[in-house]
């Protein structure tokens, strides 16, 4: 094992060299000497494209990592994470004879274990690939972990563990931590998509939370037929959720069909606490009666209470254009420092929601709000708690494929609907009420304290007697270098002055001494000024102009890109035919 993950390691930095020399050019033009190089947004753009392509050439592993840190603003910059979030996993299935050895195995011959088997496999990704077959008269998706990719995720989280430390050498502390935390969270999330038996207690889980809904379906696990590297499910046919023209043909109502997905994501997130964590296009599909069908759950995940509570005040502070209840609602996730600057951050939030408003002073995105929010969590930077990037995901792509099917729709109107209708607003104001209560009695108490306190300051004043005592956090030390600053600027006059009359009146030596000593003092107060950790720095200012020139500018990058066309027919089949291993897509 140690040795192919020595032999992947070269492999990898071989992909990554020239992209490792570039980043190393920034710091130093010229490798060992030089100034910074200025990194331009459209290098960033171009970078990316290149880091994509070898993340697709290094295969499985990588590829799975690229999806991740596309939920991760975070870490990366956002022309990365808006790259990243294109990757697509559609791989050629490996040959029948070795998925053959796989399902020998696990369940014996496929002609005994199934009443039939066809061995051309219906769709193919990274990590697994799907068959359809026939048992007891049912019709089934056989999912089949794709062989021998086990020991090469194994050898290269192996590689992405050794690369880390050196990594964290060259970045913040605040995003060093991220990686680490995501090398984790990486680490924890591959190994739960290759496990077929967690895929199917997820499934199982949230199709129990929906057993009295009859406008979802979630395919059925056959048990007797599914292993950790195996996954059976009845097969359920039906048409892709952004094939337009054959929606409009059956007769579907699409803002009926988009209000219905959000609700269903709504209730998985904020009620249920289990969610479907991918769902692109090709993972979801409508039958002729309007019923949505659910595939591929390798990647789900659980939201604990707390963050349901505050996911639940994040949207109401949206949609009330409430800056304070979102600030607090990102402090009390986790995600934005209780140290951070309010202001700032709050000029911010309240551009980004200026800037994505329609013509109607209510319409705007929810999509494009994270989106900002996302920019803003890398320049800072912050942190996001695992699940959490994923919820933020699931926003974003839930809300893209509902403006596919409606233009108009409101995305922050159904989720406002949603949560008035159970009654977490009511919920929200009478906790809000009890809080405004209790200050209520606080302030009485206060007002009755304060007279007498006033009245004695009043008369230390008038004796002369008040004293004020002051601590200054100096937390830059700029006070300390203000003062060597003086020092050396003291040391530095009386050498000049000392070695000018030494010159005149003294011997060589003790001129050429007292010059070196000025010299000396010249250079500690030049050294002061050039110091980075000592200079007096700005807030950073995010205006609506840097803003716009943002969008503007990836608006121009995408318009000189050809949308790819569609190769299928617009019909998504078989349980996790449309994609097996919850990849990422965008239409």
């Amino acid at each position: 094992m140690n040795v192919r993950a020595y032999g992947r390691f070269f492999v990898v930095l071989r992909q990554f060299f020239p992209l490792i020399v570039a980043y190393l050019r920034d710091r130093r033009r010229f490798l060992l000497f030089g100034r910074r190089r200025e990194v331009t947004s459209a290098m960033r753009r171009e970078r990316a494209r290149t880091l994509l392509d070898t993340l697709l050439t290094l295969g499985p592993t990588f590829i799975k990592l690229g999806q991740l840190l596309s939920t991760r603003p975070d870490v990366l910059p956002p022309e990365y994470v808006a790259e990243f979030s294109k990757l697509q996993d559609e791989v050629p299935p490996a040959d029948w004879s070795e998925a053959e050895g796989v399902i020998e195995d696990e369940l014996g011959p496929a002609e005994e274990a199934f009443d039939s088997f066809d061995t051309d496999a219906i769709s193919g990704a990274s990590l697994g690939q799907v068959y359809r077959a026939e048992l007891d008269g049912e019709a089934v998706a056989v999912k089949v972990r794709r062989p021998n990719v086990e020991e090469l995720v194994e050898a290269d989280l192996k590689v992405i563990k050794w690369s880390l430390p050196v990594i964290i050498r060259f970045i913040g502390e605040a995003r060093s931590f991220s990686l680490e935390t995501l090398a984790e969270e990486f680490d924890t999330t591959i190994h739960q998509e290759i496990d077929y038996a967690r895929e199917a207690r997820m499934l199982a889980e949230i199709k129990d939370n929906f057993a009295g809904d009859s406008t979802i379906r979630i395919p059925s696990v056959v048990e007797s037929h599914s292993t950790p590297r195996i996954l059976t499910m009845e097969y359920v046919s039906g048409t892709k959720i952004t094939a337009i023209d054959e929606l409009d043909a059956m007769g579907i109502d699409r803002t009926g069909l988009a209000e219905r997905l959000e609700r269903i994501y709504l209730q998985m997130i904020i009620q249920d606490g289990v969610f479907h964590a991918d769902p692109h296009p090709g993972n979801l599909s409508v039958k002729p009666d309007g019923t949505l069908v659910f595939y591929d759950f390798g990647m789900s995940g659980h939201v604990e209470g707390y963050i349901q509570d505050k996911i639940i005040e994040f949207y109401m502070g949206i949609a009330n254009q409430d800056i304070d209840a979102i600030l607090d609602a990102l402090v009390e996730m986790g995600t934005l420092s209780p140290e951070a600057d309010r202001e700032t951050m709050g000029n911010v939030m309240e551009l980004a929601i200026q800037d994505v408003r329609g013509e109607e002073v209510d319409q705007y995105r929810i999509q494009e709000v994270v989106g900002q929010v996302e920019d803003t969590i890398y320049e800072f930077p912050l942190r996001l708690p695992a699940n959490l990037a994923l919820v933020l995901r699931v926003a974003t792509v839930v809300e893209g494929v509902c403006v596919t099917l409606d233009p108009n729709f409101d995305f922050i109107s159904v989720a406002t609907d949603y949560l008035v209708e159970e009654g977490y607003r009511e919920e929200g104001l009478r906790q809000f009420l009890e809080g405004r209560s209790e200050e209520v009695q606080d302030l009485a108490q206060a007002a009755v304290r304060a007279p007498p306190k006033l009245e004695r300051t009043l008369d230390s004043l008038n004796q002369g007697n008040l004293s004020v005592h002051a601590d200054i956090d100096d937390t830059d030390d700029l006070f300390e270098t203000l003062a060597n600053r003086l020092v050396f600027g003291a040391l530095l006059t009386a050498g000049v002055i000392s070695t000018a009359m030494l010159y005149s009146f003294a011997t060589t030596g003790a001129t050429v001494l007292a010059a070196a000593f000025s010299v000396g003092v010249a250079l500690f107060l030049i050294r002061s000024f050039r110091s980075r950790e000592s200079g007096v720095r700005a807030t950073p200012e995010f205006t609506r102009q840097s803003l716009r020139q943002r969008q503007a500018a990836e608006s121009e990058e995408a318009g000189g890109i050809e949308a790819m066309a569609e190769t299928d027919d617009g019909q998504a089949v078989g349980a996790p035919a449309g994609d097996p291993d919850g990849d990422i897509e965008t239409d």
